[in-house]
């Protein structure tokens, strides 16, 4: 919330008449618009074929045009004038602190965090529950709590003070001056290095709700652990659009079979540095009894192509069944909530072992080993598997950087040239170029489009064509982790979707 508590402060006491309702209208009206863009913002773009970030472009025009009109009394009897034809008062009074308690509710929807990725599962399966519901309500209020008393202070302050009761005008200046300030903030994503250079002290909070979460329905008591567990039955996968490496692309016959349930996106570095002990295991103890599904649920929208998952299934050599799952049907039957993830399930159709993120793969296997010889005590099963963990071991390395508007950016990725930003990507233009400070062995650029990508780093210059499907490539390889900076420069029409480090 810290970039609206001066827009907040400043625009409680500064309405064109003192009133004790200014604060509290535009509070209303903030959480008004928050609740109505999280909850049916994406279903009713969606209906209407709108851009993602058409919502938030409305409302930072509002805050630019209302910024305006506090500032020049000209402007402000513009708008004004289809209010008083319709008999009611001005747009800046009382009614006028509302609209801005509206347009700032559009432009705060990223500030609601964790709590977007229930709202984008809703969303994605174009069902908006009564949990969901009061998820959003919920969060709208406790948040417009502080909110309204940042903005009940500044309308004290307006009382109180003489200074601010007897320049009137220049208070309202200064308050338009700030919203449009707001505005130019949020459109540059400038807002992302306050937030980001305030520490996280809610993060052990919600890591600890995180695991509390983990696993849906029945499977709300299992934990990732080392041991086998008892979690309840198997959720069914529902919602499967297609299947992929299976006999008439219909579903694998799973009774009786140990199952593993992989879920994955194929542009996911995570998943693809996973996905090598996977299809090993596969290959090693499929004729003793185990089956796996790669659940592929999409992360981005490319994603959500039958025939860019099937790409990649056969460039990573997958030969396990896979199941498009673009709807979240059978994300959503099991309470997963990240890639990639593993429910490992015994003969009987118990899930017995939940595994979160990459590594540990030591670990699963003798897990799968242990459910193969209780299925089928007389068999000998083949020996392990041995495939390096490539995981990554480096505390300090960057975490995974989002280029799209609706997923902020970092301080760490400087822009150059012509950039067209949407929701899921940057469409780089003319002159085009990025600069990132990292800290890893590894940097893979999420990229697709047609066109060449040139990166310098560590004074070494290399170019590589990409064409086709989004995927990730990798610009920086290097022995051990360090730190470094890498800039590309990439062709017009080119997509930078994500960097993600190794």
């Amino acid at each position: 919330m810290l970039p609206v508590l001066p827009v907040l402060f400043m625009t409680g006491g500064a309405g064109a008449e003192p009133s004790r309702r200014r604060p509290f209208l535009i509070v209303a009206g903030l959480a008004l618009s928050f609740t109505f863009v999280t909850l049916l913002g994406t279903l009713a773009l969606a209906a209407l074929h709108l851009p993602g970030d058409v919502l938030r472009w409305a409302g930072l025009t509002v805050l630019v045009v209302l910024g305006v009109a506090m500032m020049f009394p000209r402007v402000q009897d513009l708008l004004e004038r289809p209010f008083v034809r319709l008999g009611r008062k001005s747009v800046p009074g009382q009614r006028g602190a509302f609209v801005l308690g509206l347009a700032l509710g559009t432009v705060y929807v990223p500030c609601a965090g964790p709590v977007l990725a229930a709202i984008t599962v809703a969303g994605a399966t174009r069902t908006i529950g009564a949990s969901t519901v009061a998820l959003t309500v919920a969060f709208a209020v406790g948040t417009a709590i502080p909110l309204l008393f940042f903005a009940l202070a500044g309308h004290r302050v307006a009382e109180r003070v003489k200074a601010f009761r007897d320049r009137q005008r220049r208070v309202r200046f200064v308050s338009g001056l700030v919203v449009i300030a707001l505005a130019v903030a949020l459109t540059f994503n400038i807002t992302d290095v306050l937030q980001r250079a305030v520490p996280d002290y809610t993060a052990g909070l919600n890591q600890a709700l995180g695991a509390d979460r983990l696993g849906g329905g029945n499977l709300q008591q299992c934990r990732p652990s080392d041991d086998l567990q008892d979690c309840g039955t198997t959720p069914r996968t529902a919602g499967i659009s297609r299947w992929l490496n299976t006999p008439g692309g219909k579903p694998p016959a799973l009774q009786g079979k140990v199952v593993l349930y992989d879920f994955w996106a194929y542009s996911c570095i995570n998943c693809q540095r996973a996905i090598p002990h996977v299809e090993a295991w596969y290959q090693r103890y499929h004729d003793a009894g185990l089956e796996i599904v790669g659940v592929h649920t999409p992360e981005y929208a490319f994603e959500q192509v039958p025939a860019n998952v099937a790409d990649s299934v056969a460039r990573q050599h997958i030969s396990y069944p896979v199941a498009i799952d673009n709807d979240y049907a059978t994300w959503n039957a099991f309470g997963n909530q990240s890639w990639p993830a593993e429910y490992l399930s015994d003969a009987t159709g118990q899930v017995r072992h939940v595994s979160v993120g990459e590594g540990d793969y030591d670990g699963t296997e003798s897990l799968i080993r242990d459910l193969l010889t209780a299925a089928q005590p007389a068999q000998t099963l083949p020996p392990r598997t041995d495939l390096p963990d490539t995981t990554p071991a480096n505390p300090l390395q960057t975490p995974e950087i989002y280029l799209g508007s609706s997923r902020g950016g970092s301080e760490d990725v400087t822009r150059h040239g012509e950039w067209t930003a949407t929701e899921e990507y940057l469409a780089a233009g003319k002159g085009a170029s990025l600069t990132l400070d990292y800290n890893a062995a590894t940097v893979y650029l999420d990229v697709g489009g047609t066109g060449t990508v040139t990166a310098t780093a560590g004074g070494v210059t290399r170019s590589f064509a990409v064409s086709g499907t989004p995927d990730i490539h990798p610009v920086v390889q290097t022995p051990t982790p360090n730190q470094g900076t890498v800039t590309l420069t990439l062709s017009p029409g080119l997509q930078a979707y994500s960097f993600t480090f190794g």
